[in-house]
């Protein structure tokens, strides 16, 4: 049973109304025996049972701790309003009897570890450089206005430092960082769960968060996940942040560090953190709900997750230069892209052989009016590679790999086109399918199947675990077929058939280009200052094959509108009940032609067909012409 406290505190404090409160209280409520001691004296009371109460403020604790690591004392901690710090960090109760009851229960001491910053203990964190709110636990309490109001006033301050980290492993990063959170523990972490685990008092180890955003876009992600989701575990942390665990490090920067422990700032050249492990016997307050669990006294494991952050060239670039809007591959990122790319690009005698498979098949398919015989041929087709080489080429300004692509676009170009109009001067076929109508009147929606198939061709090239996706890509955009329809308008001197289908390959091939090459600028393949020039130009193309497609889209729309308003509909003509079924609709001159099939019990007459004519016309509220198809139903 306890007989006995020691009370530590300073000269000052002794003096204080406070303080004399305080000695009275354990004195007669807890009928305990209170020796004084100071703060910078050395307590020896291995073998006693009894108590080592701290009435100090954080500087003093820090003292205490100092000369009595690793020495056989149970330390509680009693609040006063100069140690806030040390209190939040061992989740003390701020009610002085709430206080002294957690401190004279032996349950609630435990062996825990100190964080020694440059020899000094160290309760909360240390901040080097700006974190950008990764230190604020209590996010999730402030009002909408005030989350939004710090966004923007951090989105304003993103500036980069260069940090050297070393373990006592000898793992070494050096890497560009706009601030360095370093913890032990934190109240809010400690209790020992299966999802907070990694802040126990006692695993030896200190956690390390490096923030290092290498982008805008990456940063706005960052704020938004801190200011308004507020819930970043260790886990699932995003990739602007790399995480360091260990028993030991060393930090140093070119240039000497101003940095906080505690909330003091201090400025150093090096910094060197140190846990030292079980260190103190300390009481830890009921603001711990659970209190953490003995752990094994094995060395565990350092965790490195810092393969996203800035390697390279890019620590030079991000403290020399702005910080870009889309994050900049790393050099080993896009070497074998780069080699693979520029294989793609080159004409070579396998390319030429799939060209005329490929056209051979969907020509065939194209007479055969048969989708899977097309779709094979699509599949086949080697185009897609020479045309996301011309978007790297485009969005890197690289002369020669934009040279090779195009020559081996024209190649392939020149060859689908000359077989197949050979083939269709050997078929003994004329008549349009379907399937060749289908490929004559591309409009806005075939651009966007375009730009969407050149997002994923390029997403899907760059990303070697989901290369496999470009056969589904090649199919989506249909590059052959159209190719084959131009031959087959060659081979029947069709003009029209030769527009419009050279027209929607066109329309692939600038689509898929300008959306490729968009998207290898924002996976960081290229700065905006070198893509400008050739984003330019393709968009300028994109523009003018754009004109004819929103056109065409124009059209489609009005048709559209027509078959809704008149498919299905009924008139009644002289007392003659005539049902209609629009078949097309012709909008290639002033005055629309429609196409339509009607049904009545009898014959329609001359006039029947005028009366038809002026309801329908004035349904859609325009000018018609009518080709009609009578069918008569007789009982």
């Amino acid at each position: 049973m306890i007989k006995k406290v020691f009370l530590v505190t300073t000269k000052d404090e002794e003096q204080t109304t406070a303080f004399s409160d305080l000695v009275l209280l354990i004195k007669t409520h807890y009928e305990l025996e209170v020796e004084l001691k100071y703060y910078n004296e050395t307590i020896d009371a291995a073998g006693l049972k009894a108590f080592v109460l701290l009435y100090l403020s954080d500087e003093e604790i820090k003292v205490f701790f100092k000369n009595h690591l690793n020495s056989d004392i149970n330390i509680a901690i009693l609040p006063t309003s100069k140690n806030p710090k040390t209190i939040s960090s061992y989740g003390v109760s701020n009610d002085i009897h709430e206080a002294l009851e957690d401190a004279l229960e032996s349950s609630r001491y435990m062996k825990v570890d100190i964080l020694l910053c440059n020899g000094e203990p160290t309760f909360t964190s240390i901040i080097i450089g700006n974190v950008h709110g990764l230190n604020n636990v209590s996010l999730e309490k402030r009002l909408f206005f005030s989350k939004v109001k710090n966004f923007f006033i951090h989105i304003r301050h993103l500036s980069f430092k260069d940090f050297t980290f070393t373990t006592i492993k000898d793992y070494e990063l050096h890497t560009a960082a706009t601030g360095v959170l370093i913890l032990k523990h934190s109240v809010k972490y400690a209790s020992n769960n299966a999802d907070n685990e990694d802040f126990s008092f006692q695993d030896g180890k200190l956690n390390v968060f490096i923030l290092s955003p290498t982008s805008i876009l990456s940063y706005v992600y960052y704020l938004f996940l801190v200011f308004f989701y507020s819930k970043i575990s260790l886990s699932n942390l995003p990739r602007s942040i790399g995480v360091i665990k260990t028993s030991k490090l060393n930090i140093t920067s070119s240039k000497p560090m101003d940095f906080k422990i505690d909330e003091s700032l201090v400025s150093s050249k090096v910094i060197e953190l140190e846990v030292i492990k079980e260190a103190l016997s300390i009481s830890l307050g009921r603001d711990i709900k659970e209190l953490p669990k003995e752990l094994a006294t094995e060395d565990e494991k350092d965790t490195i997750k810092t393969n996203d952050l800035p390697k390279g060239e890019m620590v030079s670039s991000l403290l020399s230069e702005t910080v870009p809007l889309f994050k900049r591959a790393e050099e080993e990122d896009f070497k074998d892209l780069f080699l693979s790319l520029r294989e793609s690009s080159k004409f070579s005698s396998i390319f030429i052989v799939l060209m005329v498979l490929s056209t051979l098949l969907s020509t065939t398919g194209l007479f055969q009016n048969s989708a899977p015989v097309i779709i094979g041929a699509m599949i086949l087709a080697p185009l897609m590679g020479p045309i996301i080489s011309l978007s790297m080429g485009v969005v890197r300004a690289e002369n020669q790999l934009i040279s090779s692509s195009i020559k081996t676009l024209a190649y392939g170009v020149t060859t689908a086109l000359f077989f197949s109009c050979i083939y269709t001067y050997s078929m003994p076929l004329s008549e349009l399918t379907p399937e060749m109508r289908g490929r004559l009147n591309p409009n806005v929606l075939d651009l966007m199947v375009a730009i969407i198939s050149g997002i994923a061709g390029a997403y899907a090239s760059s990303k070697s675990e989901v290369a496999k996706s470009l056969a589904g890509v090649a199919i989506a955009v249909a590059l052959i077929p159209p190719l084959s329809v131009t031959g087959i308008g060659i081979g029947w001197g069709n003009i029209d058939i030769i527009y419009g289908s050279f027209l929607l390959f066109i329309t692939n091939l600038v689509g898929i280009t300008l959306s490729a090459s968009l998207t290898f600028l924002v996976l960081g393949y290229s700065p905006l200052k070198r893509a400008k020039k050739g984003l330019l130009y393709t968009s300028i193309i994109l523009a003018l094959v754009a004109i004819p497609l929103i056109v065409s889209f124009t059209k489609l729309i009005k048709q559209n509108s027509i078959l809704s308003r008149l498919n299905n509909k009924i008139y009644i003509i002289d007392n003659k009940k005539v049902d209609i079924t629009v078949l097309e609709v012709d909008l290639s001159s002033k005055i629309p032609l429609l196409y339509i099939k009607t049904r009545s019990d009898t014959l329609l007459s001359k006039e029947d067909l005028v009366s038809l004519k002026k309801n329908i016309s004035g349904n859609i509220g325009d000018d018609i012409k009518l080709d009609v198809s009578m069918r008569t139903i007789v009982e």
